[in-house]
């Protein structure tokens, strides 16, 4: 995002905060280039054989990030942090429902393009995940955050820092501490 469109964002976000019923209309069309590329970008780390599109994901995020009643935004990195735990949480949502017995989840998919039998990844990998960010979560909220902003987020190091007003050291420092972290409880 440049920096007058960073801008817009922030001043948008306060005048909905104020109450502003204009500006909430604004933000959508603000932020929503933004919203898709990070759609996009979690959707591709995902397994092959996704029924959910980016367009979608971004869509209902959008609505469970906006759609509750003035939650006091504290600028741009605030709402984007939130669309992303919002995007995050559909997908583990999504993941959920697919490994239920109710939708054959004991059972592998059948690609209907192609002749042999496709058995889907198992989406294990999606709920061990969020399984193991919540585990950080508890420990150290923080360390949550800055997940949120770097992984789902996609921030930088300077943005996650900016956005939880901390340095750019602390947030390298914890960066690599969560990354071993990860590695750890999900090789375990």
């Amino acid at each position: 995002m440049a920096p007058d469109q960073n801008k817009a964002v922030t001043l948008v976000l306060q005048a909905a905060a104020r109450g502003d019923a204009k500006a909430a209309a604004e933000l959508l069309p603000l932020v929503y280039n933004e919203l898709r590329r990070l759609a996009r970008s979690r959707m591709a780390r995902l397994n092959p054989g996704q029924t959910l599109q980016p367009t979608a994901l971004v869509h209902e995020a959008y609505l469970r990030v906006a759609g509750e009643m003035d939650p006091g935004w504290d600028g741009r990195g605030h709402f984007f942090a939130a669309a992303a735990r919002a995007m995050r949480d559909i997908l583990v949502d999504q993941a959920r429902r697919r490994g239920s017995l109710k939708r054959g989840g004991d059972r592998g998919r059948v690609e209907a393009s192609e002749s042999d039998l496709a058995i889907e990844p198992p989406s294990e990998d999606v709920l061990a995940l969020d399984e193991a960010l919540k585990r950080l979560e508890a420990e150290d909220p923080r360390k949550g955050q800055i997940v949120n902003l770097r992984y789902f987020a996609r921030f930088s190091n300077e943005e996650t820092a900016a956005a939880l007003g901390v340095s750019v050291k602390t947030i390298e420092r914890e960066w690599r501490f969560i990354r071993a972290w990860l590695q750890r409880e999900l090789s375990g």
